[in-house]
């Protein structure tokens, strides 16, 4: 048994998408700020950042609602969405090093579990080149009763892929994820090496939230998972 993760060589990893296998979250962030101004809701960007990297966008909505008294206009999530869309064709890249590291990791073995609505998940996953490595085995919260922080996504993928969650490993970059897949009973790594981790207590913040290790370069999971480093190509 590892003490870095809580096992060796976990049976599946399941991946969060935004900010650990794509640099996302600072183009999301950005375009989710302007657009809640935008509608009246007083809020700048490290707010945001702070109260919503790695939650859904219902909840996102339901905070702003009762905490703000701005509901959601008709049209106002699609709208954001769209325009995210448009900033990922513009802007979009893969976490460096993800791509080499999923090539070293049989593909039944892995799975991605995020927040984020199934068409932006594969238009994401498909810019950056990554979808391949999933072979359809992308969940997004829409597919649930309650997105993170509760453990309905990470329960779900793990029974979608038919491993127990004490046989995962998730690796998630968020306050909020950490907390769901601890709530799941799974072992969770925190990767603090996105673009939006832009202060010093990343590390520390994820592993307040329950991870049992934090790594802000993909070179070094598969030494984490005890998974062999592939060799050299």
């Amino acid at each position: 048994m590892d003490g870095r993760t809580g096992r060796t060589r976990p049976e599946l990893v399941i991946f969060d998408c935004d900010g650990v296998l794509i640099d996302s979250e600072p183009i999301s962030l950005a375009r989710l700020t302007e657009n809640l101004q935008r509608i009246g809701v007083p809020i700048d960007l490290e707010t945001v950042a702070r109260r919503f990297t790695g939650t859904s966008m219902t909840s996102i909505m339901a905070h702003i609602a009762a905490d703000y008294g701005v509901p959601t206009p008709e049209g106002f999530v699609d709208a954001v969405r769209a325009d995210t869309l448009r900033a990922f064709d513009a802007e979009l890249k893969a976490i460096a090093g993800v791509a080499a590291v999923l090539e070293s990791l049989p593909e039944q073995r892995i799975c991605v579990a995020s927040s984020s609505d199934p068409q932006r998940l594969r238009h994401a996953l498909s810019l950056t080149g990554l979808l391949s490595h999933f072979d359809g085995h992308v969940f997004s919260a829409s597919m649930v009763a309650r997105g993170k922080p509760f453990p309905d996504l990470f329960l779900y993928a793990a029974g979608q892929m038919g491993v127990a969650p004490e046989d995962c490993v998730v690796i998630e970059d968020s306050v909020p994820g950490v907390a769901a897949a601890r709530a799941a009973g799974i072992p969770v790594l925190g990767f603090c090496g996105g673009g939006h981790w832009a202060h010093d207590r990343a590390g520390a913040d994820l592993l307040a939230a329950g991870a049992a290790r934090v790594f802000d370069e993909f070179t070094v999971l598969p030494h984490l998972l005890g998974v062999r480093e592939p060799a050299s190509r």
